[in-house]
């Protein structure tokens, strides 16, 4: 069913939002170090770093990835967004539990 879907996209949503937090907090940073911090596999590490990199919330450098110049704007709408989802995700929980009854 879809939920599997969205649990799936959830996990990798999880992922990109680590290794976001792992660049704000140590960038530069490579692949092989991103992979430690947050004992993500390189070849999912790399893929989240592409993504990120087409929000624009991270810039590639010769070192190692750095978070974008306005990176508290991006994380607040990205807050703001998670916020959102909860609270839909709970209107919608309570559709299936009155069909349920």
């Amino acid at each position: 069913m879809g939920i599997d879907r969205l649990g799936n996209q959830v996990e990798k949503e999880s992922r990109d939002l680590a290794i976001l937090e792992a660049v704000i907090e140590n960038g530069p940073i490579g692949i092989v170090r991103l992979a430690e911090e947050t004992g993500i596999p390189k070849h999912k590490v790399r893929y989240s770093l592409r993504m990120l990199e087409d929000d624009e919330l991270v810039e590639p450098t010769p070192q190692g990835a750095i978070p974008a110049d306005d990176i508290d704007e991006h994380v607040a709408q990205i807050n703001e967004g998670i916020d959102h989802l909860v609270g839909r995700l709970n209107e919608l929980k309570g559709v299936v539990g009155s069909v349920e009854n």
